[in-house]
């Protein structure tokens, strides 16, 4: 009972307001099926903190009641910071735009230093609502869970193809055969979700593409990641400004995957052209 009155004193809609979430993430990539046994659980490790370097990162989410955009806090890497390089290194994710009155979602995306603003509806979520609470800082927040669709081209979720003996022997027969750039990896189609928002700040947004909570998103539990709100500044003194970006390519998601699919089949022709990788 108690726990019902603070909920309807705090959903009480303020009419105009703002704020900052700041967000770290964490993961745990799974390294159970990367290298089919020809890899040591040294080299195991070394990737996994590799991976890690890429993935683990600050955020700071801006949002008002409509709007909000999500990017990554500016650092400096630290000295001998690895992140994969290569293939990895052609990629880079700029800010995240969500309108939850028009349903749009924006991706600043650049790509073999090219510039593209993937544009399309918010992913609809069938949340499913839990009467598990916990206290993350001050805000006492309310479980929910769902399970979401993967982007093919999401990394986070990657992990090694886990081949059984047919494979790795027809993987012997093909060896003079040019491989994949991702031909060693795999996404999941589906991932479960779980995430934890407070209806004591009533706004349906949430970190990165995450969204439709009867309030702010404040903990996501995604596959091999995790992202966890550590500080909100509502109504700061400076009024903040949301606005889609702007600079790139207008593309959809799918013509998006099909540019990367297409740069990913010239490489793998500019690695024949060398000789193939044996």
């Amino acid at each position: 009972m108690a726990i019902a009155l603070i909920l309807v004193c705090n959903l009480i809609q303020a009419q105009d307001f703002q704020g900052k979430a700041y967000y770290f993430s964490k993961t745990t990539p799974d390294m159970s099926g990367w290298g089919n046994g020809k890899i040591t659980e040294v080299q195991k490790k070394q990737m996994a903190d590799r991976m890690r370097g890429m993935f683990e990162k600050s955020f700071i989410l801006t949002f008002d009641k409509q709007a909000s955009i999500f990017k990554e806090e500016e650092a400096l890497e630290a000295p001998g910071q690895n992140r994969f390089g290569g293939w990895w290194s052609s990629f880079s994710s700029g800010p995240q735009y969500k309108n939850i009155k028009t349903q749009q979602f924006i991706q600043d995306q650049e790509f073999f230093g090219r510039k593209f603003l993937i544009t399309d509806s918010l992913q609809k979520f069938e949340w499913k609502m839990g009467t598990e609470t916990k206290q993350i800082g001050q805000y006492l927040c309310l479980k929910a869970t769902t399970i979401k669709e993967v982007d093919e081209f999401d990394w986070r979720s990657m992990r090694g193809k886990n081949r059984g003996n047919k494979d790795q022997e027809k993987s012997k027969t093909d060896a003079t055969k040019t491989k994949s750039v991702t031909e060693d990896i795999e996404v999941p189609k589906n991932i479960a979700v779980t995430a934890w928002y407070t209806p004591q700040i009533p706004i349906n947004q949430g970190p990165g593409e995450f969204w439709g909570l009867p309030g702010l998103i404040l903990e996501i539990n995604a596959d091999q990641t995790t992202i966890l709100c550590s500080k909100i500044v509502m109504n700061p003194e400076q009024k903040i400004t949301i606005s889609a970006p702007e600079k790139g390519r207008v593309i959809s998601r799918e013509d998006y995957n099909a540019t990367v699919k297409q740069k990913m089949e010239e490489m793998r022709d500019m690695y024949r052209g060398r000789g193939g990788r044996k």
